[in-house]
């Protein structure tokens, strides 16, 4: 018969005893994908984990290998450039999940030296817009071109990139000042 109802072997076996709790809720959401370690500060902090029982947590994960903000940086930059996301929105998810500047930069520079070309990406994130501003005329050929420039700008790509991919000379389309206070709902400051 097992000694304990717990289910331990008889005289205390070579069982291991249970992980801390914040180590385990920590290693499963790794298990499923990338975490920056602000990241799981913040989600496990919410669970009323203690901060010291937090902080040897991702220590000792980090320790393992099992939780890296370099390689997490890395990861979402392709994660984001494959959805279709521009550098300035992951710079700022990045950034917003607690990256070091020097992480940032270096997971850049990996893409780049991998082959990512933002201009080929825009491009390709635009082309859902070419068939329409090719049809569009007067009027609602700058609607096009607004709607396109902006939906670009949205995904974080930069406004020279974004017309680069849409083709539009520089005073066509909609300024990234102008739609943004539009997008904010208020008006352009025309000087007045």
């Amino acid at each position: 018969m097992s000694g304990a109802a717990g289910g331990s072997p008889p005289g205390g076996g070579r069982r291991a005893r249970p992980a801390p709790a914040a180590y385990q809720q920590a290693l499963r959401l790794l298990v499923r994908r990338e975490h920056s370690a602000a990241e799981l500060r913040r989600r496990l902090g919410g669970r009323g984990l203690a901060a010291d029982e937090l902080d040897t947590a991702l220590e000792t994960l980090q320790r393992q290998g099992f939780q890296d903000d370099a390689r997490y940086a890395g990861a979402l930059l392709r994660s984001r450039a494959a959805a279709g996301r521009g550098p300035l929105r992951i710079r700022a998810e990045l950034r917003q999940n607690g990256v070091a500047a020097g992480h940032i930069e270096a997971a850049f520079a990996a893409a780049a030296a991998e082959g990512l070309d933002w201009q080929a990406l825009a491009a390709r994130v635009a082309a859902r817009f070419i068939p329409g501003l090719r049809r569009a005329r007067g009027p609602d050929a700058r609607r096009e071109r607004q709607r396109a420039l902006a939906f670009l700008l949205r995904r974080g790509f930069p406004q020279a990139l974004a017309r680069q991919a849409l083709a539009l000379p520089p005073g066509e389309g909609v300024d990234a000042d102008e739609w943004m206070a539009e997008d904010a709902g208020g008006l352009p400051e025309d000087g007045a």
